[in-house]
């Protein structure tokens, strides 16, 4: 079999250099969009702001006015294609006076996304509606990675799949109307990359399957010990051996084997037999790329997927070395692969943690029309930060939950791989055997794991800022510290930049503005005195 070489991998699949570009406008001058217009709807990007109050106090807001038409909404084009499989947030301000609606259409703000360089860009198009409420200022977000999405054309890949998408539409209360509505805008904030080199360029472990016979058992361990009961989990109806009818290696490749036969062990007779593969390797953070080729038959059920190294499952490898001291879901799991036989061809990854699992809410996927047919790249790029899942380098499901917990993520520890083909119940009659085939399993990390956040790391401790919670203008006290303040940057709190400002300092005090645009939630902002890095942690309401 021809596999990709190392060597070659690593030159075009792992590293990638992005530089953060902001799409914004407080509509004050200081923005990057310069083709605001709208449809069958009246624009003034530079309105006195009529109702400087609450969380919006700025000088200069934009007015929508729909008078009337079906189809009223604002638009711009970015002038490039958003990358939302790295940063799919969209933000920004609203308000709506009740006092400038007629008719009775529900109160909400759509967020639509469509390729402008077409001549019928709409037929493109993926949107998020949120509900909002009337008479006062809200900040509105839009994530389409997490957010439920409509597609114009149902046959769309997702948003995250998509690089055709350049172009962003805001409409008030629906379309398809003659009702009246006023709105006030501001603060439209978007950036689609982080300012960092994640360079996942160090192959750490790997099994090429390069030998013949039995799985290497320096890498591999047969998970075969039923959990009590003499059941699988799920209802599965299979036995996990460690035959080589079951799992061997040959000609460059694993073959993970389900068979229809009748087999006894540990005192239970079942009909079914396959195999359940542990990584003796455990790792945190990287890259994971397993180059498969799926089972076909419906009541097949084949994985490529990790747990938490301290799973407390009775029979796991982990668990036998003295490591399992957290149940599951606590411990995390990470499904890159997925496939129903009852579903021929859509793969799916999904998480499973203590907030969601068992059917979680977590999960996404694409459709492999050679699933079966043909080998596929399946991988998972997992930091501190965020989970990206990819059939072939298409992401089709990135978590990343705004708030990092043990509930939400429990994915800060080590993890190990799995690999198997389970039964379900409702196998067909006809079912014989079918195989995965794995031409490979490969672990990459980055060769030097400094992070932004890391590399920012002030050498004095973190000095008081007020008020904290903050809405627009922030203060830094710098009382003791000498020297000249040259530039503040804004980082999220997982290390990436967002802005960089030049603010004032005053009686000992640094002064931040503008803060109004970013999104809810914690930030740190960096500067540099005296040739000393200082760091101060906020938190933006």
């Amino acid at each position: 079999m021809l596999k990709t070489t190392l060597a070659l991998a690593s030159l075009f699949l792992f590293t990638h250099l992005a530089q953060a570009q902001s799409i914004e406008d407080n509509f004050e001058g200081n923005g990057n969009i310069n083709s605001w217009f709208g449809d069958d709807c009246n624009i003034n990007t530079a309105l006195s702001n009529p109702v400087a109050q609450g969380i919006n106090t700025s000088n200069t807001v934009l007015e929508y006015h729909d008078v009337g038409g079906p189809y009223a909404n604002i638009r711009f084009d970015a002038g490039r294609n958003f990358d939302l499989a790295n940063y799919s947030t969209f933000s920004f301000k609203i308000y709506i006076p009740s006092s400038g609606l007629t008719g009775n259409q529900n109160n909400q703000v759509s967020l639509k996304l469509q390729d402008g360089n077409l001549g019928s860009p709409w037929s493109t198009q993926t949107e998020i509606i949120k509900n909002v409420n009337l008479d006062q200022w809200q900040t509105v977000s839009f994530d389409f990675a997490s957010d439920p999405y409509i597609n114009l054309d149902p046959n769309s890949a997702s948003p995250l799949q998509r690089s055709d998408l350049n172009r962003v539409l805001i409409q008030v209360n629906g379309e398809n109307n003659g009702d009246q509505v006023l709105a006030y805008i501001d603060d439209f904030f978007y950036f689609d990359t982080l300012q960092t080199v994640v360079s996942f360029d160090q192959l750490i472990w790997a099994d090429e399957f390069n030998y013949t016979g039995a799985i290497d058992s320096s890498k591999w361990f047969h998970q075969t010990k039923l959990p009590a009961g003499g059941s699988w989990y799920n209802g599965e109806i299979q036995h996990y051996t460690d035959e080589l009818t079951n799992s061997s290696v040959a000609n460059g490749e694993l073959k993970i084997l389900a068979k229809k036969e009748t087999y006894t062990n540990q005192g239970v007779t079942k009909q079914y037999t396959s195999a359940r593969l542990n990584s003796k390797f455990a790792f945190k953070y990287g890259r994971i790329e397993v180059r498969a080729k799926l089972p076909t038959g419906a009541g097949t059920w084949p994985a490529i997927w990790t747990l938490g190294k301290n799973i407390s499952e009775d029979g796991a490898y982990w668990e036998t070395q003295g490591f399992g001291n957290t149940p599951w879901p606590a411990c995390g799991e990470m499904d890159i692969m997925e496939h129903w036989g009852t579903n021929q061809n859509y793969v799916s990854s999904a998480t499973h943690t203590p907030s969601s699992f068992g059917g979680t809410i977590n999960h996404g996927g694409q459709v492999i029309p050679t699933a079966s047919t043909d080998y596929h790249v399946y991988a998972l790029e997992w930091t501190s930060e965020k989970l990206v899942f990819s059939v072939d380098s298409v992401t089709h499901f990135v978590y990343n939950p705004p708030i990092k917990d043990a509930a939400t993520w429990p994915f800060d520890d080590e993890q190990y791989i799995l690999l198997n083909i389970a039964i379900e119940p409702g196998i067909v009659g006809s079912f014989t055997e079918s195989a995965m085939d794995i031409d490979y399993v490969r672990v990459y990390q980055q060769s030097s794991n400094v992070s932004i956040k890391e590399a920012a790391k002030p050498s004095k401790p973190s000095l008081k800022a007020f008020p904290n919670p903050v809405v627009n203008h922030l203060n830094i006290d710098i009382s003791g510290i000498s020297g000249k303040l040259e530039t503040l940057s804004i980082f999220t709190i997982d290390g990436h930049k967002i802005k960089t400002l030049k603010p004032l300092v005053n009686n000992q005090k640094i002064q931040v503005t503008n803060l109004d645009s970013l999104a809810p939630g914690a930030y740190l902002a960096i500067f540099e005195m005296e040739g000393q890095k200082q760091e101060v942690k906020f938190i933006k309401n």
